[in-house]
């Protein structure tokens, strides 16, 4: 995120992004050995910008991007490529979304948070909600639990009368 907002704020030039992400790198991440994750995630932004960019633009109407706030602007990005596009078994819908309200509130102004949960919670429902119904209700889960202990019980119960 650190990258993307610098890169905005700088102009948005393309040559000077590569740069950018290995200072931060270096700078806020120098224990991290394998950075795949971070240059799968700056590179897909900046491969589906302009197409990010139209779904914020749509699911905020009122807001045009360019006033929405660069700390805004690009944690939307982000969190709409991984909710979009990115690998559901390693960050599922709901993950990308806290995770991107959460950076919303630590770096964004009083009310990014709420921005960043309306946009893209907007757009999860209109994608018909991926993931939602994955895991069963702590009810049902209870229930399948309580189902199996019985199955187990009923399966000791039959060796020891054989």
């Amino acid at each position: 995120m650190q990258s993307l907002y610098e890169w905005d704020f700088k102009g948005r030039k393309m040559e000077e992004l590569p740069n950018i992400v290995e200072r931060n790198i270096k700078e806020f991440a120098s224990g991290l050995e394998d950075t795949t994750f971070i240059h799968q995630l700056v590179d897909g932004v900046i491969k589906r910008l302009k197409e990010l960019d139209k779904i914020i633009e749509k699911a905020a109407p009122q807001w045009p991007l360019e006033q929405v706030a660069v700390v805004d602007r690009n944690v939307l990005r982000l969190g709409l490529y991984e909710l979009l596009f990115g690998k559901r078994d390693e960050v599922p819908p709901k993950v990308a979304i806290n995770e991107s309200i959460e950076l919303a509130k630590s770096f964004g102004g009083e009310s990014s948070g709420k921005f960043v949960n309306g946009v893209l919670g907007t757009v999860y429902r209109e994608i018909g909600e991926p993931g939602k119904d994955d895991a069963p209700p702590a009810k049902e889960k209870a229930a399948l639990s309580d189902e199996a202990g019985l199955a187990s019980e009923e399966r000791e119960e039959k060796e020891e009368s054989s």
